[in-house]
């Protein structure tokens, strides 16, 4: 059994120097990405600190220029309301007085037509009903000599009624 353990402690120390040999190639491989990391970090920090910088002047000298367009717009937007809340006090206003002339117009159309209907029922009162009455009187007067006309007509010539009798036999 004792040839067994040196087996095995022969195995675990060449385990042990692989693993350590491994060990030293991972840390050389991370000092070398980490190197590779810190210039390309440091190469990216050298182009990106320019852009930044004009970037931050860029906004320093616009910063003026944007408050007041700013400002501009809210007053821009302030005189807008304002206007428009004018425009709706005269808007409502208007409607209001022509809504008091339509109403009015309607009274005076209506006043003015209860009066024409008044004036038509008297011109019928006071004129047509004496036209009815003379035209009815008239077409009695005319009845009356149409009546008296068939009569004088209707009596028979002595001659004729020869002429009828000689006729009929």
């Amino acid at each position: 059994m004792s040839g067994w353990l040196e087996v095995f402690i022969v195995v675990a120390s060449v385990a042990i120097v692989i693993q350590m040999a491994i060990l030293l190639a991972m840390f050389l491989q991370m000092r070398a990405t980490t190197q590779q990391l810190s210039r390309i970090a440091s190469e990216l920090q050298a182009k990106i600190d320019p852009i930044l910088v004009r970037t931050s002047r860029i906004l320093e000298d616009s910063e003026e220029r944007i408050a007041s367009i700013l400002d501009d717009a809210t007053e821009i937007t302030r005189v807008a309301r304002s206007q428009a809340q004018k425009v709706d006090r005269v808007f409502t206003e208007a409607m209001e007085r022509l809504r008091i002339q339509v109403v009015r117009a309607d009274h005076i159309l209506t006043g003015t037509l209860e009066v024409i209907e008044e004036a038509g029922a008297k011109v019928r009162r006071t004129v047509w009903e004496p036209v009815h009455q003379a035209s009815a009187v008239l077409k009695g007067v005319q009845a009356g000599l149409e009546f008296f006309r068939s009569q004088q007509r209707v009596r028979p010539h002595p001659d004729s009624e020869h002429q009828d009798e000689e006729l009929f036999i």
